[in-house]
């Protein structure tokens, strides 16, 4: 097992960048799968001195179910955005800084949380708590804070947490 771990230390990461070597070189054939696998197998094991404390992931296959709601957050988040910027005046909106206390700890979390509420469209991660401990939000149209730091606590964090363990 030492051996498999020495010279695979990332599988997922191994079997995602062959993946996007497929998906740069816009076609598939054998030369370019074995070249992408080759790229996926060399880069972990070039930048695993840099990785000591790699995270573990408890649900790892969560992490495509969080991504579908993500991806479905951000459409409906663009259409949203769309409206209060086309049809709301400028006197009727509410932008709004939202303190978010976090429940998770792992830095690995923590920046997909932020990372996702910068995606989605109408929001986003501004700061850090020195300790990590919350996230500071700014939101175009917030009429109620506590409803957003609640929405983004039960729909994204607790996920996380769930993965991340």
């Amino acid at each position: 097992m030492k051996l498999l771990n020495r010279f695979l230390p990332h599988p997922l990461l191994t079997l995602m960048l062959t993946v996007i070597w497929l998906l740069l070189v816009n076609r598939f054939s054998l030369n370019s799968l074995l070249f992408g696998f080759f790229l996926g197998l060399l880069i972990p094991v070039i930048t695993q001195p840099y990785w000591p404390n790699r995270p573990k992931l408890k649900k790892p296959l969560k992490l495509i179910s969080y991504a579908l709601l993500v991806i479905w957050d951000i459409v409906v988040a663009n259409v949203a955005v769309a409206r209060i910027v086309l049809f709301m005046p400028n006197s009727k909106r509410r932008p709004a800084w939202v303190e978010i206390p976090l429940d998770i700890r792992t830095p690995e979390a923590i920046a997909m949380l932020g990372g996702t509420i910068t995606m989605t469209p109408g929001t986003l991660t501004a700061d850090i708590s020195a300790q990590g401990r919350s996230l500071l939000v700014h939101c175009l149209h917030a009429p109620d804070t506590d409803e957003i730091r609640d929405e983004i606590k039960t729909r994204y964090e607790a996920r996380l947490k769930e993965i991340f363990g």
